[in-house]
């Protein structure tokens, strides 16, 4: 009997896999290794894995029968869904690709594991799904129905799927709301590194909105710890944000890994994109009372050490 985790060679999947084996579960992951970013960072990620006893398999979540020998095979009882196609503005061109990962492919996901009897499901979604939400802070029964751009629809279609495979079939199944999740090992098209590959390397960086822009940045080992147990406990239906709860305008994100590297970034002022909100800002209270998360790594704390895994990394060095 063993836990599956899609998308489990990617950033959050990883460390989730690793959580998991280290707790003692039999853990498979599911990665197709697809080049949105470097592959080799995934490759890395699973032979770290591998070391410490979790097993590999190469495949897609939209290839249905794929997903059903995994599942059969490996006798799997839970499954943590994160497999996905993420970043808002690089889904506003591929909205139909962006549909069949993210809404088609969770379909699969949900349809094998009603039919093998997987005992519980926690599917990844976003805060994106608020869009320019009025309520704030972003609470999990506001309506979620004006997403901003493709990447945000197709994850609310993925839970609305869970919602309906729990009421047909009796499923259980918790979609996660995933607030700006950063860390070490982080992806590298996200603003962390982004920014802190630019400041190394004297490079220009759009900055939307003046920097006025708020972000509820959420430190990786708070995140993997609520996402883990959320696979220990089936619920029902559930839909639960994952989320800090203290955003902090760019200009503040900025100074932070300034102070850290010793040197200013290279801003270029640009008018914020259609697909992006003016601020994230997750209400945690539901996770806090069904999940026990607790998040206790603050901003300051969580750049901190990102920075040092980014220098590690040689990406410190002078240019």
């Amino acid at each position: 009997m063993a836990i599956l985790v899609t998308g489990g060679a990617g950033f959050i999947g990883s460390a989730l896999a690793a959580q998991l084996a280290a707790a003692g579960e039999a853990v498979v992951v599911l990665d197709n290794f697809n080049d949105f970013y470097d592959p080799a960072l995934k490759r890395a990620n699973a032979a770290r894995l591998e070391a410490a006893g979790v097993e590999i398999v190469e495949g897609d979540v939209r290839d249905a029968d794929g997903v059903d020998r995994v599942v059969v095979d490996h006798e799997i009882l839970r499954i943590a869904h994160l497999a996905a196609l993420a970043n808002v503005r690089a889904s506003i061109e591929q909205a139909a690709l962006y549909m069949q990962v993210n809404a088609i492919g969770s379909l699969n996901v949900l349809e094998v594991a009603r039919r093998r009897d997987v005992e519980n499901v926690v599917l990844a979604s976003t805060s994106s799904v608020y869009g320019c939400s009025e309520r704030i802070p972003f609470r999990e029964d506001d309506p979620a129905d004006r997403p901003l751009a493709s990447y945000p629809a197709s994850k609310r279609a993925a839970e609305m799927l869970g919602h309906s495979y729990t009421n047909l079939f009796g499923l259980p199944v918790m979609a996660l709301r995933f607030f700006n999740v950063y860390g070490p090992a982080g992806r590298p098209d996200m603003m962390p590194l982004r920014l802190m590959r630019a400041i190394t390397r004297s490079e220009p960086v759009p900055i939307f909105a003046g920097g006025r822009m708020q972000r509820d940045w959420t430190y990786i080992d708070d995140v993997i710890a609520a996402v883990a147990a959320a696979v220990e406990r089936p619920m029902g239906y559930e839909v639960i944000n994952l989320g800090l709860g203290a955003p902090i305008p760019l200009n503040d994100f900025i100074e932070g890994i300034e102070s850290l590297a010793g040197r200013k970034l290279i801003r270029v002022d640009t008018p914020a994109p259609a697909s992006d909100p003016p601020i994230t800002f997750s209400d945690n209270a539901k996770a806090r009372r069904l999940l026990g998360f607790d998040p206790s790594v603050s901003v300051r704390e969580g750049l901190a050490r990102t920075w040092e895994w980014f220098r590690a990394q040689g990406g410190g060095s002078d240019p």
